[in-house]
Protein backbone atom coordinates (compact mmCIF):
# COMPACT_ATOMS: atom_id res chain seq x y z
CA UNK A 1 0.00 0.00 0.00
CA UNK A 2 1.23 3.52 -0.67
CA UNK A 3 2.36 5.77 2.04
CA UNK A 4 0.79 9.00 0.49
CA UNK A 5 -2.34 10.00 -1.59
CA UNK A 6 -3.96 6.67 -1.17
CA UNK A 7 -7.79 7.10 -1.70
CA UNK A 8 -10.05 6.63 0.99
CA UNK A 9 -12.54 4.54 -1.20
CA UNK A 10 -9.64 2.29 -1.54
CA UNK A 11 -8.31 1.95 2.13
CA UNK A 12 -11.89 1.35 3.41
CA UNK A 13 -11.88 -1.88 0.34
CA UNK A 14 -8.93 -3.06 1.78
CA UNK A 15 -9.62 -2.77 5.31
CA UNK A 16 -13.45 -4.28 4.58
CA UNK A 17 -11.73 -7.17 3.11
CA UNK A 18 -9.10 -7.55 5.41
CA UNK A 19 -11.94 -8.04 8.04
CA UNK A 20 -13.58 -10.17 5.74
CA UNK A 21 -10.51 -12.54 5.67
CA UNK A 22 -10.09 -11.79 9.81
CA UNK A 23 -13.72 -12.83 10.80
CA UNK A 24 -13.04 -16.74 8.13
CA UNK A 25 -10.15 -16.96 10.32
CA UNK A 26 -11.25 -16.26 13.83
CA UNK A 27 -14.52 -18.31 12.66
CA UNK A 28 -12.07 -21.34 12.16
CA UNK A 29 -10.97 -20.72 15.53
CA UNK A 30 -13.37 -20.52 17.17
CA UNK A 31 -14.84 -23.24 15.76
CA UNK A 32 -11.87 -25.41 17.38
CA UNK A 33 -12.46 -23.98 20.38
CA UNK A 34 -15.95 -22.34 20.75
CA UNK A 35 -15.29 -19.09 23.57
CA UNK A 36 -13.03 -16.71 22.41
CA UNK A 37 -9.18 -17.79 22.49
CA UNK A 38 -7.54 -16.89 25.37
CA UNK A 39 -5.13 -14.05 25.34
CA UNK A 40 -1.75 -14.35 24.15
CA UNK A 41 -0.75 -10.75 25.34
CA UNK A 42 -2.51 -9.05 27.93
CA UNK A 43 -4.32 -5.71 27.52
CA UNK A 44 -2.32 -3.41 29.43
CA UNK A 45 -5.28 -1.13 29.87
CA UNK A 46 -9.33 -1.12 29.66
CA UNK A 47 -12.62 0.51 30.30
CA UNK A 48 -13.46 0.35 33.95
CA UNK A 49 -15.80 2.40 35.97
CA UNK A 50 -16.94 5.29 33.45
CA UNK A 51 -14.12 5.07 31.38
CA UNK A 52 -11.02 4.57 34.28
CA UNK A 53 -7.68 3.07 32.90
CA UNK A 54 -6.04 0.85 34.80
CA UNK A 55 -2.98 -1.27 34.91
CA UNK A 56 -3.55 -4.98 34.19
CA UNK A 57 -7.53 -4.84 34.18
CA UNK A 58 -8.25 -6.20 31.17
CA UNK A 59 -10.21 -8.88 32.60
CA UNK A 60 -12.06 -6.98 35.21
CA UNK A 61 -14.79 -5.28 33.00
CA UNK A 62 -16.17 -8.73 31.66
CA UNK A 63 -16.05 -10.20 34.99
CA UNK A 64 -18.40 -7.14 36.14
CA UNK A 65 -20.42 -7.97 33.50
CA UNK A 66 -20.13 -11.71 34.66
CA UNK A 67 -20.66 -11.04 38.13
CA UNK A 68 -23.90 -8.74 37.60
CA UNK A 69 -25.29 -11.93 35.47
CA UNK A 70 -24.63 -14.44 38.26
CA UNK A 71 -26.11 -11.96 40.56
CA UNK A 72 -29.46 -11.12 38.69
CA UNK A 73 -30.00 -14.64 38.62
CA UNK A 74 -29.28 -15.66 42.32
CA UNK A 75 -29.97 -12.23 44.24
CA UNK A 76 -28.27 -11.67 47.77
CA UNK A 77 -25.51 -14.78 47.35
CA UNK A 78 -22.06 -14.81 47.13
CA UNK A 79 -20.67 -16.20 43.57
CA UNK A 80 -17.59 -18.31 42.98
CA UNK A 81 -15.04 -16.82 41.17
CA UNK A 82 -13.56 -19.69 39.82
CA UNK A 83 -16.59 -20.17 37.64
CA UNK A 84 -15.65 -16.98 35.43
CA UNK A 85 -12.12 -18.52 35.12
CA UNK A 86 -13.53 -21.75 34.00
CA UNK A 87 -15.84 -20.14 32.19
CA UNK A 88 -14.06 -18.00 29.98
CA UNK A 89 -11.11 -20.54 29.97
CA UNK A 90 -8.44 -17.53 32.05
CA UNK A 91 -6.85 -20.32 33.27
CA UNK A 92 -3.55 -18.59 33.62
CA UNK A 93 -5.65 -15.87 35.63
CA UNK A 94 -5.35 -15.81 39.76
CA UNK A 95 -8.64 -15.88 40.57
CA UNK A 96 -7.60 -14.38 44.00
CA UNK A 97 -5.89 -11.26 42.50
CA UNK A 98 -8.64 -10.48 40.52
CA UNK A 99 -11.33 -10.70 43.27
CA UNK A 100 -8.57 -8.64 45.34
CA UNK A 101 -8.61 -6.03 42.34
CA UNK A 102 -12.43 -5.74 42.52
CA UNK A 103 -12.19 -5.40 46.46
CA UNK A 104 -9.51 -2.56 46.48
CA UNK A 105 -12.18 -0.61 44.59
CA UNK A 106 -14.59 -1.73 46.79
CA UNK A 107 -17.23 -3.09 43.80
CA UNK A 108 -17.46 -6.82 45.72
CA UNK A 109 -16.85 -7.51 49.13
CA UNK A 110 -14.78 -10.89 49.58
CA UNK A 111 -15.41 -13.54 51.89
CA UNK A 112 -12.63 -14.65 54.49
CA UNK A 113 -13.74 -18.42 55.36
CA UNK A 114 -13.72 -19.75 51.80
CA UNK A 115 -12.70 -23.58 51.38
CA UNK A 116 -11.22 -23.37 48.15
CA UNK A 117 -8.85 -22.05 45.67
CA UNK A 118 -10.82 -19.35 44.34
CA UNK A 119 -12.87 -16.50 46.72
CA UNK A 120 -16.46 -15.97 47.04
CA UNK A 121 -17.99 -12.39 46.58
CA UNK A 122 -20.77 -10.44 46.29
CA UNK A 123 -21.30 -6.90 44.87
CA UNK A 124 -21.81 -4.22 47.05
CA UNK A 125 -23.60 -1.03 45.75
CA UNK A 126 -20.06 0.70 44.01
CA UNK A 127 -19.86 -2.71 41.96
CA UNK A 128 -23.22 -1.86 40.80
CA UNK A 129 -22.98 1.60 40.33
CA UNK A 130 -20.06 0.95 38.03
CA UNK A 131 -21.47 -1.85 35.93
CA UNK A 132 -24.40 0.70 35.01
CA UNK A 133 -21.56 2.95 34.21
CA UNK A 134 -19.91 -0.10 31.50
CA UNK A 135 -23.34 -0.48 30.50
CA UNK A 136 -23.50 3.54 29.47
CA UNK A 137 -20.05 3.67 28.26
CA UNK A 138 -20.14 0.14 25.94
CA UNK A 139 -22.72 2.74 23.39
CA UNK A 140 -20.39 5.32 23.10
CA UNK A 141 -19.42 4.68 19.73
CA UNK A 142 -16.70 7.35 19.44
CA UNK A 143 -15.36 6.32 22.45
CA UNK A 144 -15.27 2.31 21.38
CA UNK A 145 -13.83 3.33 18.06
CA UNK A 146 -10.45 5.35 19.99
CA UNK A 147 -10.73 2.27 21.99
CA UNK A 148 -10.29 -0.51 19.12
CA UNK A 149 -7.57 2.51 17.36
CA UNK A 150 -5.21 2.19 20.59
CA UNK A 151 -5.37 -1.17 21.68
CA UNK A 152 -5.20 -2.25 18.21
CA UNK A 153 -2.11 0.04 17.34
CA UNK A 154 -0.42 -1.02 20.39
CA UNK A 155 -1.20 -4.81 20.48
CA UNK A 156 0.75 -4.11 16.49
CA UNK A 157 3.48 -2.46 18.46
CA UNK A 158 3.96 -5.01 21.09
CA UNK A 159 3.51 -8.25 18.88
CA UNK A 160 5.50 -7.18 15.77
CA UNK A 161 7.31 -3.74 16.45
CA UNK A 162 9.71 -4.60 14.57
CA UNK A 163 7.80 -4.75 11.08
CA UNK A 164 7.28 -8.51 10.69
CA UNK A 165 3.53 -9.06 8.84
CA UNK A 166 1.04 -10.34 11.08
CA UNK A 167 -2.28 -11.25 10.74
CA UNK A 168 -5.23 -9.17 12.58
CA UNK A 169 -7.12 -11.94 13.92
CA UNK A 170 -5.09 -12.30 16.43
CA UNK A 171 -5.97 -9.20 17.59
CA UNK A 172 -9.43 -10.55 17.85
CA UNK A 173 -8.26 -13.42 19.29
CA UNK A 174 -6.88 -11.76 22.55
CA UNK A 175 -8.20 -9.86 25.83
CA UNK A 176 -7.93 -6.26 24.71
CA UNK A 177 -10.29 -6.96 22.31
CA UNK A 178 -13.09 -5.83 24.14
CA UNK A 179 -14.08 -2.31 25.08
CA UNK A 180 -16.14 -1.60 28.46
CA UNK A 181 -16.77 -5.77 28.87
CA UNK A 182 -18.22 -6.60 25.50
CA UNK A 183 -16.21 -7.74 22.26
CA UNK A 184 -15.26 -4.97 19.75
CA UNK A 185 -16.80 -6.30 16.49
CA UNK A 186 -15.58 -6.71 12.82
CA UNK A 187 -16.99 -3.28 12.09
CA UNK A 188 -15.58 -1.55 14.28
CA UNK A 189 -12.02 -3.35 13.54
CA UNK A 190 -12.69 -2.35 9.75
CA UNK A 191 -13.41 1.42 10.61
CA UNK A 192 -9.55 1.30 13.04
CA UNK A 193 -7.68 -0.32 10.17
CA UNK A 194 -8.59 1.92 7.56
CA UNK A 195 -7.76 5.01 9.89
CA UNK A 196 -4.90 3.98 10.84
CA UNK A 197 -3.37 3.07 7.55
CA UNK A 198 -5.18 6.77 6.35
CA UNK A 199 -2.72 7.90 8.67
CA UNK A 200 0.28 5.95 7.59
CA UNK A 201 0.68 4.14 11.08
CA UNK A 202 -0.09 0.55 9.52
CA UNK A 203 0.04 -1.00 6.38
CA UNK A 204 -1.18 -3.58 4.19
CA UNK A 205 1.65 -6.49 3.09
CA UNK A 206 0.03 -8.48 0.06
CA UNK A 207 0.38 -11.65 1.38
CA UNK A 208 -2.28 -14.92 1.79
CA UNK A 209 -4.16 -14.13 4.21
CA UNK A 210 -3.58 -10.56 3.85
CA UNK A 211 -1.68 -8.99 6.89
CA UNK A 212 -0.52 -6.04 8.02
CA UNK A 213 2.62 -4.49 9.42
CA UNK A 214 3.13 -1.44 11.76
CA UNK A 215 5.12 1.49 10.37
CA UNK A 216 7.64 3.69 11.15
CA UNK A 217 5.04 6.10 11.52
CA UNK A 218 3.50 3.56 14.01
CA UNK A 219 6.14 2.59 16.19
CA UNK A 220 6.77 6.36 16.83
CA UNK A 221 3.47 6.89 17.66
CA UNK A 222 3.77 3.88 20.38
CA UNK A 223 7.28 5.47 21.57
CA UNK A 224 5.71 8.81 22.08
CA UNK A 225 2.39 6.93 24.86
CA UNK A 226 -0.28 8.63 24.02
CA UNK A 227 -2.98 7.80 21.77
CA UNK A 228 -3.46 7.56 18.29
CA UNK A 229 -5.71 10.49 18.27
CA UNK A 230 -2.32 12.52 20.40
CA UNK A 231 -0.47 11.55 17.61
CA UNK A 232 -2.55 12.41 14.32
CA UNK A 233 -3.74 15.57 16.06
CA UNK A 234 -0.17 17.09 16.89
CA UNK A 235 0.76 20.38 15.30
CA UNK A 236 3.86 19.78 12.97
CA UNK A 237 6.89 21.49 14.33
CA UNK A 238 6.83 25.21 12.42
CA UNK A 239 3.57 25.49 11.10
CA UNK A 240 0.07 24.25 11.84
CA UNK A 241 -2.75 23.50 9.85
CA UNK A 242 -1.86 24.55 6.15
CA UNK A 243 -4.83 23.46 4.45
CA UNK A 244 -6.28 23.42 0.59
CA UNK A 245 -9.20 22.78 0.48
CA UNK A 246 -10.67 21.13 -3.10
CA UNK A 247 -13.91 23.15 -3.27
CA UNK A 248 -14.93 25.24 -6.75
CA UNK A 249 -13.17 27.99 -5.59
CA UNK A 250 -9.35 27.33 -5.07
CA UNK A 251 -9.98 28.81 -1.86
CA UNK A 252 -6.94 28.18 0.57
CA UNK A 253 -7.64 27.97 4.39
CA UNK A 254 -4.45 27.87 6.69
CA UNK A 255 -3.93 28.05 10.22
CA UNK A 256 -1.76 31.84 10.26
CA UNK A 257 1.14 31.63 13.10
CA UNK A 258 1.49 35.37 12.69
CA UNK A 259 -0.88 37.64 12.20
CA UNK A 260 -1.82 41.44 13.40
CA UNK A 261 -4.48 42.39 15.65
CA UNK A 262 -6.30 45.36 16.34
CA UNK A 263 -8.38 43.57 19.13
CA UNK A 264 -10.68 46.16 21.08
CA UNK A 265 -12.75 42.89 22.61
CA UNK A 266 -10.43 40.50 24.16
CA UNK A 267 -10.65 38.09 22.08
CA UNK A 268 -8.46 35.39 21.41
CA UNK A 269 -8.92 33.54 18.17
CA UNK A 270 -6.53 30.95 17.92
CA UNK A 271 -8.76 28.49 18.84
CA UNK A 272 -11.42 29.36 15.94
CA UNK A 273 -8.16 29.89 13.77
CA UNK A 274 -6.94 26.10 14.26
CA UNK A 275 -10.92 24.92 13.98
CA UNK A 276 -11.59 26.16 10.66
CA UNK A 277 -8.05 24.95 9.14
CA UNK A 278 -8.55 21.52 10.77
CA UNK A 279 -12.14 21.57 9.06
CA UNK A 280 -10.81 22.25 6.05
CA UNK A 281 -8.18 19.59 6.71
CA UNK A 282 -10.59 16.75 6.91
CA UNK A 283 -13.08 17.71 5.10
CA UNK A 284 -12.42 15.60 2.21
CA UNK A 285 -12.60 12.50 4.10
CA UNK A 286 -16.03 13.29 6.35
CA UNK A 287 -17.93 10.98 3.72
CA UNK A 288 -19.92 13.86 3.43
CA UNK A 289 -22.15 14.34 -0.17
CA UNK A 290 -20.20 17.28 -1.94
CA UNK A 291 -22.97 20.02 -1.32
CA UNK A 292 -22.80 19.55 1.98
CA UNK A 293 -18.63 19.35 2.11
CA UNK A 294 -18.39 22.61 -0.15
CA UNK A 295 -21.16 24.24 2.35
CA UNK A 296 -19.20 23.20 5.00
CA UNK A 297 -15.65 24.75 3.48
CA UNK A 298 -17.56 28.07 3.09
CA UNK A 299 -18.40 28.17 6.66
CA UNK A 300 -14.87 27.19 7.86
CA UNK A 301 -13.64 29.91 5.22
CA UNK A 302 -15.92 32.58 6.23
CA UNK A 303 -14.75 31.94 10.19
CA UNK A 304 -10.96 31.58 9.25
CA UNK A 305 -11.79 34.86 7.74
CA UNK A 306 -13.59 36.20 10.61
CA UNK A 307 -10.94 35.05 13.25
CA UNK A 308 -7.59 36.65 11.17
CA UNK A 309 -9.40 39.35 10.61
CA UNK A 310 -7.56 42.67 12.55
CA UNK A 311 -10.70 42.49 15.27
CA UNK A 312 -12.77 39.64 15.43
CA UNK A 313 -16.41 39.64 16.48
CA UNK A 314 -17.45 37.50 18.90
CA UNK A 315 -20.74 37.29 18.07
CA UNK A 316 -19.63 36.29 14.61
CA UNK A 317 -17.01 33.79 15.81
CA UNK A 318 -19.88 31.97 17.37
CA UNK A 319 -22.44 31.84 14.95
CA UNK A 320 -19.38 30.70 12.36
CA UNK A 321 -18.05 27.75 14.76
CA UNK A 322 -21.99 26.67 16.07
CA UNK A 323 -22.85 26.04 12.24
CA UNK A 324 -19.63 24.10 12.06
CA UNK A 325 -20.03 22.09 15.04
CA UNK A 326 -23.94 21.39 13.84
CA UNK A 327 -22.76 20.15 10.27
CA UNK A 328 -20.32 18.06 11.65
CA UNK A 329 -22.91 16.55 14.30
CA UNK A 330 -25.47 16.19 11.39
CA UNK A 331 -23.54 14.73 8.15
CA UNK A 332 -20.58 12.75 9.56
CA UNK A 333 -19.66 10.05 12.15
CA UNK A 334 -16.10 9.70 11.57
CA UNK A 335 -13.36 10.13 14.43
CA UNK A 336 -12.10 13.31 11.92
CA UNK A 337 -15.92 14.56 12.49
CA UNK A 338 -15.68 13.83 16.53
CA UNK A 339 -12.63 15.51 16.83
CA UNK A 340 -13.45 18.87 14.92
CA UNK A 341 -17.06 18.59 17.17
CA UNK A 342 -14.58 19.12 20.09
CA UNK A 343 -12.44 21.57 18.99
CA UNK A 344 -15.78 24.04 18.11
CA UNK A 345 -17.01 23.30 21.62
CA UNK A 346 -13.41 23.85 23.15
CA UNK A 347 -13.52 27.41 20.99
CA UNK A 348 -16.98 28.25 21.71
CA UNK A 349 -16.47 27.84 25.40
CA UNK A 350 -13.16 30.61 25.11
CA UNK A 351 -16.28 33.12 24.85
CA UNK A 352 -17.97 32.81 27.46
Amino acid sequence: MARSGINKREIDKWARNLVKETNKSLERAQRRNPPRVSAQINATTSAVSGGEETENSGHLPRLLLWLDKQARQNPSHYINMGRFIEEQQLHDEDASVLAFELEQRDYVQVSRNWGGEAPDVNLTDAGRAAIYRLKKLRLDRAARLRHTMDTFHRWLFDTAGDQTPINPVLFLATSAAYFAGSEITGGELHEALAYLAQHDLIEEIDTEPVTVAITPQGVRCALAGGSVQDHVNQPRPGTTYNTYLPNAKGVIIGEQQNFTQNNTDGVDPTLFVQLAGYVGQVSPILGLPDEDRVELERVAHDLHTEATSGNPEPGRLRQFATQLKDKLLEGATTMAATQGIQMAEQALAALM
